[in-house]
Parts: C-alpha cells; structure tokens; sequence
C-alpha cells in the first residue's frame, strides 16, 4: 500500500518538476543544425535547462549548466520514444535512461565537453555501456528525495550546495545529476575530476565516486576539450555584419 502511494507521489513530483518555465531566454546562436556536423560520439552535451528542477540543479552546483547527455551517433541506430532517429543518451528521474535525437536541444544553450585521445576499443566501451543502459529505471518512491529540488534557492550556505546533492542521494538524484555518464567513463579509466595525491613526487589518480558527479564537472574538468561548433567551423570576425545601428539591443 505504502509502495504505491510512495510511488504516486514520486510521479507527481516528476511531472512538476519537469514543467518548463516561464521566461526561459536562450542566448545561445547556435542550433541543433550547427552541432550536428560539429559534435563526436563520445561528446558530453551539456544543456542550460528551462525546466523546474534546472533552477535547483543550478543554484546548488553553482553553475550554468542543469542537465547533461552523451552523444553515441547515428550508427548506434537509436530511436528516440517517438520512432525519430536517436543520437544522444540521457537518464531522466521520470523515464528511466532513454535516447533523444539532438533536436531536443534546438535552441538551448548548449556545450560540447570532449574526452581526448579515446582509442577505438575505449570509445566502443563507452558507447556500448551507455547503449545498454536504454530501459534501465529509477525508483522514484523516494519521493523525498526530490524534495530537496522543489525549491529554486534552498537556503543552504554556498560550500555546502554541492554537498546537499550527495546527501543520502537516491536514485532520483543519481538520475538527474550526471551518475550514468560517470560511470560510462568509470568504466574506461577516463578521468572526470578524480582526486589526485602525490606520492614520492609522483601524482596517484583516486577516481571518486560516480554518483558525485553534476553536470558542471565536464566543464571544468581539465580532460575534457570544450568544442564550439561556431569557432569549429573557420570563425572569422571580419565577416560579420552588424547593424547599422549603435544602440545596443535590450535583452
């Protein structure tokens, strides 16, 4: 009886959770058309959200980024739940771990975080761990741990947000930061923002855990290549035309 009724509200906080918000402004100019050609299986999309739960995920990591998947490629030959072809894996509190096509992001702020010198039998581990993962649930009667994501701006001291994350996290939690994409790397000893000591003036590497992990360790992690389609694609300021007027636009 519990087991449902739990299970029922773990539900109803998803969907709210899950409501986009209202005024969500992207900045970004580049479009799921300008990243296609750019982004590389292995590639960490990193996503500025627009959904209830981005503001939370924001405020405790301190950062831009609220949501984070892994593009796989269309030769995995995924579909996402429509039929559309797939290119990107992402684990999500209310679906489970599921492929969504790069459209999904059309219009978002995005960016690409790049793991370098991957050899083939590395990336093929890679993908194939996040393929096999499609389907995998969350139990989502821990309903109080999605709680702690209802509030924009919990009133938690500022060294102790990211913490809060990490703080008897269940499964919701593992599904909304970065877990899965963590342990895809975990699983080719590919380096996030592993613990490093030294040793006889040697550094030793401490892989932390996987459900550690949120979105903005790609960004800053020294591993990991940032790619931008716009400069990827032979920028040049001089060709730029702006307009003739010199007020600058309100946003």
């Amino acid at each position: 009886m519990f087991s449902k009724l739990f299970h029922w509200l773990g539900q109803r906080l998803v969907q709210y959770l899950d409501e986009p918000i209202l005024g969500y402004q992207s900045f970004s100019t580049t479009t799921a058309a300008d990243l296609r050609p750019c982004i590389q299986p292995g590639d960490v999309l990193l996503v500025d959200g627009n959904l209830r739960i981005s503001l939370a995920i924001k405020y405790l990591t301190q950062s831009t980024w609220s949501h984070a998947a892994i593009y796989v490629g269309s030769d995995a030959g995924l579909t996402d739940e429509y039929g559309n072809p797939a290119e990107l894996i992402e684990a999500d509190a209310g679906k489970g771990v599921i492929a969504v096509s790069l459209n999904k992001y059309d219009g978002f702020n995005t960016r690409i975080c790049r793991p370098v010198k991957l050899t083939k039998s590395d990336m093929r581990t890679l993908v194939d761990t996040l393929v096999t993962s499609i389907g995998r649930q969350y139990d989502i009667k821990n309903f109080i741990d999605l709680i702690r994501f209802t509030f924009p701006q919990p009133p938690v001291p500022q060294k102790w947000r990211r913490r809060m994350l990490a703080l008897g996290s269940g499964e919701p939690t593992r599904a909304i930061c970065s877990t899965l994409i963590a342990e895809a790397f975990e699983q080719i000893r590919y380096p996030i923002l592993p613990t490093v000591t030294r040793k006889n003036a040697k550094e030793l590497f401490h892989i932390r855990h996987h459900s550690l992990y949120t979105p903005r360790d790609f960004d800053i992690s020294p591993y990991f290549e940032i790619v931008k389609p716009t400069l990827a694609k032979d920028f040049n300021y001089r060709n730029i035309e702006w307009s003739k007027h010199n007020q600058p636009t309100d946003f």
